[in-house]
């Protein structure tokens, strides 16, 4: 069975709430999530046990804090590669 700490420890952004999130801290401590809305800098902290009582399966989870339920989705950023093929 797939758990959040096991998505979030294959993906490299985040979509909390509708907003791509790259600046993410996924510990034994919890997870803390960063990014920018506009102008404002948004921040949300899941404890360890948040976490692991994350609702979901796959890359699309429900987690819930203090202020309510939010939306997440583990996700995978492209990456082009350190050196191109095409030089030789």
């Amino acid at each position: 069975m797939t758990t959040l700490a096991t998505a979030l420890a294959a993906c490299d952004m985040l979509l909390i709430d509708g907003l791509h999130a790259f600046d993410f801290t996924f510990d034994e401590s919890g997870l803390t999530i960063e990014c920018m809305d506009g102008r404002q800098l948004r921040r949300w902290v899941f404890s360890a046990d948040q976490v692991a009582a994350a609702s979901g399966a796959g890359d699309d989870w429900s987690l819930s804090d203090g202020e309510g339920e939010h939306r997440l989705v583990c996700m995978s950023a492209f990456r082009a590669p350190d050196e191109e093929d095409d030089e030789e």
